[in-house]
Parts: structure tokens; C-alpha cells; sequence
């Protein structure tokens, strides 16, 4: 899948990858589809409900080199 942004949040614990998560989102236009790198297994819960709060359409997780990627479309 195609994405507009990418953050690299790995290495870093939570709260910090959703609150990126979040800045960079704010400043995105709606239909615009972030993609977080992150190391943190707590991620795996913490973005999907982010998203679920905030809005935003979570479109899933895919696993990488050093930990997951997530998607996110701004809503």
C-alpha cells in the first residue's frame, strides 16, 4: 500500500510512537496515509486506539526488519 509519510519511532517506548503518531497526523490533509515504524510492542494496541479516538482510520500493521509498520489514513 501506498503512504504520503513515514515516522521512524523505532527504538523509542510508549507513549512516544503515538504521540508522534499524533503530531504528524495534526498537521496531514484528511485522506493523507501516515506509515509508523515502531519497535515498541505496545504499539500494536496503543495506534489502533489512538485511531479509534481520534477518528482515524487504522489500516493495519505489517511486520518489519526491527519491528512493525503501521497505517494510518487522517480522517
Amino acid at each position: 500500500m501506498h503512504w504520503d509519510i513515514e515516522i521512524d519511532c523505532l527504538g523509542l517506548l510508549c507513549p512516544l510512537p503515538v504521540l508522534r503518531a499524533r503530531k504528524r497526523l495534526l498537521a496531514m490533509q484528511t485522506g493523507q496515509v501516515l506509515r509508523v515504524l515502531a519497535s515498541d510492542k505496545m504499539a500494536a494496541i496503543d495506534l489502533p486506539h489512538f485511531c479509534g479516538q481520534s477518528g482515524d482510520d487504522f489500516l493495519g500493521q505489517t511486520e518489519i526488519d526491527g519491528g512493525s509498520a503501521y497505517l494510518i489514513r487522517k480522517s
